[in-house]
């Protein structure tokens, strides 16, 4: 095919056989041979709706096989994916079917039954199904989904709609190959620990953070501020507060990053906070406070 390398042909046919989905493949097989992409014609062609082909598009898209094939004035509108409870409705006799019929489905059923401890029922394989084949996630990585799932679900065996919100994360961020999920695992992984050092380091020991408490640690975080720099807000906001305040905490960080500043050096050098001076008549009354203890020193 035109354009395109063997070596990266083959990866493409890999991953549209690891879709199975008949209109994904086809549209590919349009995109090659056409080079640029007319929703119409496709259609035409390819004897589907204009639906069919919107939405092959867009699992292509998350997929990454459109490439530069389709000019963006010509591609239809991205399609935003739906909230985890709007997954097309499968019927139960397809399922089964399906089952039979994909061996990759059929191993991911095994694999998800295995980790979770239990059958899954007529609700969960339909969340199931719809991961592997709404959401265009391989069954290798699923696999690894479940597996991950089960692991931060702390002893506890995580339900499908759990599994299926996770889903939607990898699906959004694109997490398409086993590489890419070892990395976005380990990258997770990182990020946990980097917010459990940084509340014990606020004294939250003893029980798990609360979802505000850390959603104000990543944040931080993802400003670029380590454990130091957040210690340092900690410090201020007990010694102006009597307390951790979450909210004066933010403030005062997102006052750093207003004004560029990144490192403890930098904060204590160009936002030392020093204390006021005191007002005129304040100081001399403490002077002449000094001068009577002096003299009662005396006598």
């Amino acid at each position: 095919m035109q354009g395109l390398t063997e070596d990266k042909f083959i990866s493409a046919a890999d991953r549209l056989l690891s879709a199975h989905d008949g209109d994904v493949a086809l549209l590919y097989l349009y995109l090659r041979r056409h080079g640029a992409f007319d929703a119409e014609d496709a259609a035409r062609l390819l004897c589907r709706t204009r639906r069919e082909i919107d939405a092959a598009w867009e699992k292509l898209r998350r997929m990454g096989l459109t490439e530069a094939d389709a000019p963006a004035e010509e591609a239809p509108a991205p399609l935003k994916l739906p909230p985890a409870d709007e997954l097309p409705e499968y019927k139960a006799e397809d399922l089964v079917l399906r089952s039979k019929e994909d061996p990759a489905f059929s191993a991911l059923i095994g694999e998800a039954q295995r980790v979770l401890g239990h059958a899954l029922s007529s609700p969960d394989l339909k969340r199931l199904f719809g991961i592997y084949d709404y959401l265009a996630l391989p069954a290798e990585v699923v696999m690894v989904l479940l597996n991950y799932c089960v692991s931060i679900a702390k002893g506890r065996a995580p339900s499908m709609r759990y599994i299926e919100k996770q889903a939607y994360i990898w699906a959004n961020r694109e997490i398409l190959t086993l590489e890419q999920a070892e990395e976005y695992i380990a990258d997770s992984r990182r990020r946990a620990e980097q917010t459990a050092q940084i509340g014990a380091a606020l004294g939250l020991t003893g029980r798990d953070l609360t979802p505000t408490e850390r959603r104000y640690i990543e944040s931080w975080l993802d400003m670029g501020y380590d454990a130091e720099t957040i210690a340092l807000a900690y410090d201020r906001t007990v010694t102006n507060t009597g307390a951790l305040k979450w909210s004066y905490m933010n403030k005062i960080i997102q006052s750093w990053q207003e004004k560029g500043l990144r490192t403890v050096s930098e904060i204590e050098e160009k936002d030392s906070r020093r204390r006021p001076p005191r007002p005129a008549g304040k100081t001399e009354r403490v002077a002449d406070m000094d001068r009577l203890l002096d003299a009662l020193d005396k006598i």
